[in-house]
């Protein structure tokens, strides 16, 4: 398996590195000049909770790789969810009949991918450890967590349980039969980690404070519904547990404050104390993937006539920090608070 991964930043630099070590054959293709040159002249080093490593690479730019190779046989596809369309299109005439892209990605990107090269040559994925581009030739890795591999039919393929013992040498990969389920189950995660992120603070501060715990389930469950609309039943990872959190009124209180207790104890306890979406805002000083994850979900929404009026806020509130409109602040979660509890008033 001749494996491409396009994308060789946090996530695709992670694994990409963990393949390399472990003998295969791996090209990373990245648009950062300076991060392919670094990793062509001095490797690619992962700094991890247990170990840090350096391996060599072959890597290229998107115009440099098209020059070279002749048809993909495996993409691993790594850009954030808003650069899905722009990163395959310059390889659209390089897939073949046996070409697979597998979507590493946070959203719903695969059914963008499908539109582009179809639905037979695309597979999804469910990935949930986090990591850091932190300069060229160097990525911040926070440690194993939840991967999920699943064609988009549901079907058990030979090719998923053949990437899955590939994907054996970074961790835990695991095949499974609802991979919209995890997917989904990540988007209603998406819509606490952007909540977490109107602050600058730990996830789990965040997620501790009950104060705001009614209001920010909430916001979960307006995508859960969703979801329930599009015949998906969401699956929990890593202590989170859609589950507990919709439907509303199968809800046990206390049994989702020791799960969140959990999770906030897992937040605590990773290199990464805050979320990527926090870093894109605050570090990187750039757009996150709101557009590509929420906005979607609030037109699905829309369609199916669910109100969301807290995830319509959030979309808000984090494109204002985006364009330095407005600053990380707790005022924008007590915003949320009141939006959820005025409509509470309203309905009771």
């Amino acid at each position: 398996m001749e494996i491409t991964v396009i994308g060789a930043g946090a996530i695709g630099g992670v694994l990409g590195a963990h393949l390399v070590r472990a003998g295969n054959k791996i090209t990373f293709c990245d648009k950062d000049l300076d991060h392919v040159h670094v990793m062509n002249s001095h490797g690619l080093r992962i700094e991890g909770p247990d170990e840090t490593f350096t391996v060599k690479c072959n890597a290229y730019t998107p115009e440099q790789l098209v020059k070279i190779k002749p048809v993909l046989d495996t993409v691993f596809l790594c850009v954030k969810a808003q650069h899905t369309k722009e990163a395959l299109i310059p390889f659209l005439h390089l897939i073949g009949e046996e070409t697979k892209v597998v979507s590493f990605q946070n959203g719903l990107c695969e059914k963008e991918i499908a539109s582009l090269i179809g639905r037979e040559k695309t597979i999804g994925c469910f990935v949930n450890f986090s990591a850091d581009y932190l300069e060229p030739g160097r990525i911040l890795y926070g440690g194993v967590a939840a991967l999920y591999l699943g064609e988009l039919d549901g079907k058990i393929s030979q090719r998923v349980i053949g990437l899955q013992k590939v994907l054996e040498c970074w961790g835990p990969a695991q095949v499974t039969d609802n991979i919209w389920g995890y997917l989904w189950g990540k988007m209603s995660y998406a819509g606490l980690l952007y909540a977490t992120a109107l602050v600058d603070e730990t996830m789990a501060a965040v997620v501790r404070k009950l104060d705001l715990r009614d209001t920010l389930m909430e916001l979960c469950s307006e995508i859960l519904e969703v979801a329930d609309k599009e015949g998906v039943k969401p699956i929990g990872f890593d202590d989170w547990v859609p589950g507990l959190v919709y439907p509303r009124e199968t809800r046990d209180q206390q049994l989702l404050d020791n799960q969140l207790e959990k999770l906030a104890q897992r937040m605590a306890a990773n290199k990464k104390t805050k979320s990527g979406i926090w870093r894109d805002l605050a570090v990187r000083k750039r757009k996150t993937e709101i557009d590509s994850q929420l906005v979607p979900i609030l037109e699905m929404g829309a369609n199916h006539q669910v109100p969301m009026p807290l995830t319509e806020m959030l979309v808000s509130l984090i494109k204002e920090i985006e364009i330095g409109s407005a600053q990380m602040d707790w005022d924008h979660l007590y915003k949320l608070k009141g939006l959820y509890e005025n409509g509470e008033k309203i309905c009771s």
